[in-house]
Order: C-alpha cells, then sequence, then structure tokens
C-alpha cells in the first residue's frame, strides 16, 4: 500500500512539474576566480551561509505556474580547506570538507518540505589539482555528497537528498594584466548520480556553470608601502542544466518516467574583504535568476566567513 502511495505521489508529481529533481550542487557557491586554487601551504576554516527564495515556479517553456510560492531554503555549516605544496602533474593537490546542516532542502520541484534545521549531506573533496602561470591558473578536483542528511520517499521533512554523488569538475581564471587584479574565470562541473535511499529513483546527471569578471583592488596602510587589505569585486554568473532525465520507476506498469530536462541561469554580483594581518575574509554573492525552465526560480544568497592559516615550508 506504502508503495502504491509513493508511486501516486510520483506519478502526479512528474505530471505538475516535469518529475525534476535536483543535485546536491549549490548554485552560487562558486564565482570571482573560480578556477584559481589559493596558495600551497594554506588551511583554510570556513562558515558559509546560504539562503534561496523561490519567487516564481517555472514549466517547460518558461510560463510560472506557481507566482509565487514564497519558499525559502537555508544552508551553514563548517567547512576546512587545505592547500599543500606537493605536486602531482606540476599541480598542487588540496582537499577540502564541509559539513552543512539545512533547512527546508529542496528536493524538487514540489513545495511541501517543511523540514527542521539538522545535518545534511556532507560534502568531501578529496582531490583538487591546481596550476599556476603568469596569465592563467586552471584548477581540476574530484568531490562527493555523502547521504548524512535524513532521507525517506515522500516526507515532508527531509534534510537531504538521499543519493550518493559523484562529482568532476575543472576550470581556469584568466589574467588580463601582469598584476592578475583583472580577471575572468568559468568553472565546470558535472554531477552523476545514485539511486536514491531504499528506491530505484535517479536523478539525472547536472552540468554547473560558473564564474565572473573581476576586479583586485588593494587598500595601503599609512605609509603606503604595503596593503593591508584588499577588495576583490565584479559581476558572477551560474547557469545549470540537466544533461540526462530523471528516472522515476512506475511499479503499475514496469516502465520509468522520464522528465524533461530543467535549466537555471543567473547573474549577480560579488564582493570579498581580506584583512591581511588577521588573515580574516568575509565574501558576499547575489545573484538573480534570469530565466528559469521546469525548476523553481528566485534569488540567491551566499556568506562565507574565513581564516586562512600561511603555514610555513618545511624541509
Amino acid at each position: 500500500m506504502r508503495n502504491l502511495i509513493v508511486i501516486t505521489f510520483f506519478l502526479s508529481f512528474g505530471v505538475l512539474c516535469n518529475a525534476q529533481l535536483k543535485g546536491d550542487h549549490l548554485l552560487g557557491s562558486m564565482g570571482l576566480k573560480s578556477g584559481t586554487q589559493v596558495p600551497e601551504n594554506t588551511l583554510s576554516i570556513y562558515i558559509p551561509a546560504y539562503l534561496y527564495n523561490a519567487s516564481s515556479l517555472k514549466d517547460e517553456h518558461g510560463n510560472s505556474i506557481a507566482p509565487n510560492p514564497d519558499f525559502t531554503m537555508f544552508l551553514t555549516g563548517l567547512g576546512g580547506s587545505w592547500v599543500s605544496e606537493h605536486k602531482i602533474f606540476g599541480a598542487n593537490w588540496g582537499a577540502s570538507i564541509l559539513v552543512p546542516f539545512a533547512t527546508n532542502y529542496i528536493e524538487g520541484n514540489f513545495t511541501n518540505t517543511e523540514s527542521p534545521f539538522a545535518l545534511s549531506d556532507i560534502y568531501i573533496q578529496p582531490i583538487q589539482l591546481g596550476w599556476h602561470t603568469s596569465r592563467m591558473d586552471y584548477v581540476f578536483s574530484y568531490q562527493m555528497f555523502i547521504p548524512t542528511g535524513k532521507y525517506e520517499l515522500g516526507a515532508s521533512d527531509n534534510s537531504g537528498l538521499g543519493m550518493f554523488i559523484n562529482e568532476l569538475s575543472g576550470g581556469a581564471t584568466a589574467y588580463f594584466d601582469s598584476k592578475k587584479t583583472f580577471h575572468f574565470s568559468t568553472l565546470f562541473s558535472y554531477e552523476m548520480h545514485g539511486k536514491k535511499k531504499d528506491t530505484d529513483i535517479k536523478t539525472g546527471d547536472i552540468l554547473t556553470i560558473e564564474g565572473g569578471l573581476g576586479k583586485t583592488f588593494y587598500l595601503l596602510d599609512e605609509s603606503q608601502k604595503i596593503p593591508k587589505s584588499l577588495i576583490n569585486a565584479g559581476v558572477v554568473y551560474y547557469m545549470q542544466y540537466k544533461v540526462t532525465k530523471d528516472e522515476i520507476p512506475n511499479e503499475l506498469t514496469g516502465n520509468y518516467i522520464y522528465g524533461i530536462k530543467d535549466k537555471i541561469m543567473g547573474l549577480g554580483v560579488e564582493a570579498n574583504y581580506f584583512h591581511i594581518s588577521s588573515n580574516m575574509s568575509i565574501g558576499l554573492r547575489w545573484f538573480n535568476e534570469l530565466s528559469a525552465e521546469s525548476r523553481f526560480k528566485g534569488n540567491t544568497f551566499f556568506i562565507t566567513l574565513a581564516h586562512v592559516f600561511g603555514l610555513k615550508k618545511t624541509k
């Protein structure tokens, strides 16, 4: 009986919203210099704050089918990122982890989510490789999302997506001046999803493209000899496309329901402030989603507080 209820739920979901299921990649988590790895021998401890407010729900033609859902998702947590002096293929090796906590975690194009603030899916990046040249930076990484958040099919209090995710990323930052103050970046990320917990439901592969065009400004101390802080600001963007269709089994017929592939595009601004003597930074990003098909459309806000520890080289 429970299986029939679940099937009926997803049949209705597929008819109304084209069965669109989302991945764990947070849009807006990358922006300016997205193709750049931080300097070697640094350890960064950071606290992100992600807020997504949905202003409408769009169908496959970009028309509003729920013009004012008034729905907000929030995520924060504690993360760490380390870049070593160890070289692999001429690149510095690094690794990252984020233990997130979320409320109203969005699984797809429906709004019956009322999850309390709880542990979500843990992000682990065991491999990040970064290359640096006089006018270009390059980065390649592998990351995974572990389904540590609560998940039960059809539940309204889920804090995770109930699936293991592999993701590959690669990108670059180009500098237009010798001092590397004027830059443009792009990062491509490709998500591949396992089946959802205790089901045969599989989210389609997702391609995300993020980056920005920015300028770095140095603020000098009173002696006008050395910089005391810097500001990096500019225009940022993201695009996300469902590459393969979602697969939702219909046990009544033995077939699968395949959703129409969704997409989203957003444009915004970013500003980062780094205080050199304290090694503290704060970053702010805001995106307005310009167009969407078969998914929510709204605004994304991302704030990050970080402390960077510069570690001395050891022989």
